[in-house]
């Protein structure tokens, strides 16, 4: 099963190098077959260059694009959603929030459990926060406790971009309507509205290292808002007319 790994990547040519470097030489080290896929958000900084570099002399499975616009967290993302090659696609950060060893974990509990998707999670037994501002811990709590209230679900970390889906699931929960941070709700929660079975496994974050997040929380409630509103919309208005679709059994011919 190759591995696409889509990140989305704005001013952070600091950030890159030690990320793409611990994640391919992971999956390297486990043997996974995959390709890193960097979507370059027009950046106004070297990214550009870092990416050549490294695609050039020292990371052969980086493939990277440039989104000329409309830009955003959720723009960038969708363009590497559109564009990767694998049979199962995980959203990373640039900025070395992620540990490359828990996107291993969620690969092998995919093939383990043939789920459509492995979400990750920071505050169950097993996850772990290093760093986390204490005010953005606080929202972010808050804001997921309204999502399970609302969707009526268990999983307590939907804000959580960190997720691993298989080619068909990101398929079937298209369209996508986010076009910033909010696309790490309307993902998730698509994929639980519409079917899709997902398993979730614990994960760390780390707070970054260099240059600032690209959140800005002032601007995103009412977006976050949106999304919600309309998976629930869908939940009990759609009729079922966007679930996941049985498999067709192919009908076998016999020779007499």
């Amino acid at each position: 099963m190759k591995l696409s790994v889509v990140i989305p990547a704005y001013n952070e040519e600091e950030s890159l190098p030690p990320t793409l470097r611990a994640l391919y030489q992971t999956l390297a080290k486990h043997g996974i077959p995959h390709e890193i896929c960097v979507t370059n958000d027009n950046s106004k900084d070297g990214t550009l260059k870092v990416l050549q570099d490294l695609a050039a002399t020292e990371i052969p499975t980086l493939v990277y694009y440039t989104n000329p616009g409309p830009n955003g967290f959720g723009y960038a993302v969708r363009y590497g959603l559109e564009r990767f090659t694998g049979d199962c696609v995980a959203v990373f950060m640039a900025d070395m929030s992620d540990d490359p060893e828990d996107l291993v974990k969620f690969y092998y509990k995919m093939l383990e459990t043939n789920a459509d998707a492995v979400f990750g999670s920071r505050w169950g037994k097993g996850g772990k926060v290093i760093d986390y501002p204490p005010l953005k811990k606080f929202i972010n709590r808050i804001a997921n406790f309204i999502v399970k209230m609302v969707m009526g679900i268990k999983y307590n970390d939907t804000t959580n971009a960190f997720k691993l889906y298989k080619r068909e699931t990101i398929e079937g929960i298209k369209p996508f309507l986010a076009p910033h941070f909010n696309l790490t709700v309307e993902l998730p929660l698509k994929a639980i509205v519409r079917g899709y079975t997902f398993e979730v496994v614990p994960n760390s974050w780390t707070n970054r290292k260099y240059g600032e997040s690209k959140l800005k929380i002032k601007e995103m409630g009412s977006r976050y808002f949106f999304i919600l509103m309309y998976c629930l919309i869908e939940k009990y208005f759609s009729r079922g007319d966007f679930r996941k679709k049985p498999a067709t059994p192919v009908a076998q011919t016999v020779s007499r």
